[in-house]
């Protein structure tokens, strides 16, 4: 099986992804740049978090990964309706 040694890899470019659009989100020159860097740190950390739970054989991390996902796109939604209106709640 190719599985078990492809997932450390895989995991490791995923780390490292992760870590540079973290750097992208605390350096990034506009706040466009950092919404979206924002958002692709919560991409890569739900592709990270299912890759350990297939790494680790048990399905208690895709639920993780449903709540991350669902979180990100609420957080994201309500971030760009306050850069485009300055408030959330109408």
């Amino acid at each position: 099986m190719i599985l078990p040694v492809l997932l450390p890899w895989l995991m490791a470019a995923l780390a490292l992804a992760l870590a540079l659009n973290a750097w992208r989100l605390f350096k990034g020159p506009g706040l466009p740049d950092r919404l979206l860097a924002l958002d692709t740190v919560y991409i890569n950390a739900l592709a990270l978090v299912a890759m350990f739970g297939l790494w680790m054989g048990t399905k208690l991390y895709f639920e993780v990964v449903i709540l991350i996902g669902l979180l990100g796109f609420i957080g994201t939604v309500a971030l760009v309706k306050y850069i485009l209106r300055g408030d959330i709640i109408e």
